[in-house]
């Protein structure tokens, strides 16, 4: 399985991001820096979003695809005046960079750097964040949008905690990683694990590479609509993603699955004789055993009651992913 039952202290980071504010260590994420002249252009050109419309101190969402539009990896960028930093999933870093490093061309003025050992991350998650950010001086990025960012003493503190919840990310020096943790947990925080990240990540619905985000699937399946761009022009994957909007083709949904037991991922999900789906994320929740799956579109969506291995389920929505057709 790829989540145990939680124990007390993963149960006391679970409370904290629902009642007050939870931090995790996210250090292990990639950070790339791409800079120079044609990095914007570049970018823009490489995956799914709109990077010519946004300015310094201002980020989004966005998706590495192959050409054929199957997920590499849902990664945040960050605008900044001389360059973009990427928030990369751990798994994907060097396979992102020897894509980009494949398409830059003898004219093009793109430079890109692994800056993940020279840097940490961590994620404010819960309904306090705003009180802990005002403490560490940094109260001026309260109520600006998804992704805005500004360096505040060397700590670059963005909107958005990587998940469903409100929360914040925090980038900076892995000199000053120590003394900042420190710090925070000393101004409230509950420190909390990788375990209860991949926790609340099945919950809420984050896909994540080698579960959700495959060569199985395309964004759009993925309910990652909110980072795509139906205005921009050519980029990679884009003539599958337009196709797939325009003739309203997706052909199956992420969704989540309340379960009467636990099931392993990869479990086949059928209704009556018939297979719609399979189990791609498994963790065990206050209220049960709880799975992400893949559905096919035909067969139905919120509520459908579906078989998956030895268990009965439900379909219902998670927060982080969307159905809509735009």
């Amino acid at each position: 399985m790829q989540t145990s039952t939680i124990d007390s202290n993963e149960a006391a980071a679970i409370q904290a991001v629902r009642d007050s504010v939870a931090v995790c260590d996210r250090s292990h994420w990639g950070r790339i820096q791409v800079s120079d002249d044609d990095r914007i252009r570049f970018l823009h050109n490489q995956t799914t979003n709109n990077f010519q419309s946004l300015q310094p101190g201002q980020g989004c969402d966005t998706v590495f695809v192959t050409s054929t539009a199957r997920t590499i990896d849902l990664t945040t960028a960050y605008v900044i005046e001389d360059s973009v930093l990427l928030l990369v999933s751990p798994s994907r870093r060097q396979q992102l960079i020897q894509l980009m490093d494949r398409y830059i061309f003898f004219s093009d003025k793109v430079q890109l750097k692994d800056v993940t050992e020279d840097t940490a991350t961590f994620s404010l998650i819960g309904p306090g964040s705003d009180a802990l950010i005002e403490k560490l001086g940094a109260g001026a990025i309260i109520g600006q949008p998804y992704a805005s960012h500004q360096l505040f003493e060397d700590v670059r503190v963005a909107v958005g905690s990587g998940l469903a919840t409100s929360g914040y990310t925090l980038i900076l020096s892995s000199a000053n990683r120590e003394k900042l943790w420190e710090k925070i947990v000393e101004a409230g925080a509950v420190p909390m694990s990788d375990r209860v990240w991949e926790h609340l990540r099945i919950e809420q619905g984050r896909p994540a590479p080698d579960f959700e985000l495959t060569e199985d699937y395309n964004p759009l399946e993925a309910g990652l609509w909110q980072t795509i761009s139906f205005e921009k022009g050519c980029y990679i994957g884009q003539e599958t993603i337009a196709r797939l909007n325009t003739y309203k083709g997706v052909k199956q949904h992420l969704w989540g699955v309340r379960l009467s037991a636990p099931v392993e991922p990869g479990s086949v999900i059928t209704v009556g004789e018939e297979k719609v789906g399979k189990l791609t994320s498994y963790t065990e929740t206050e209220q049960g055993s709880f799975g992400l799956a893949y559905i096919r579109t035909k067969a139905g969506g919120e509520g459908l009651k579906v078989q998956v291995g030895e268990s009965q389920g439900e379909l219902i929505n998670v927060p982080f992913v969307t159905h809509d057709y735009v």
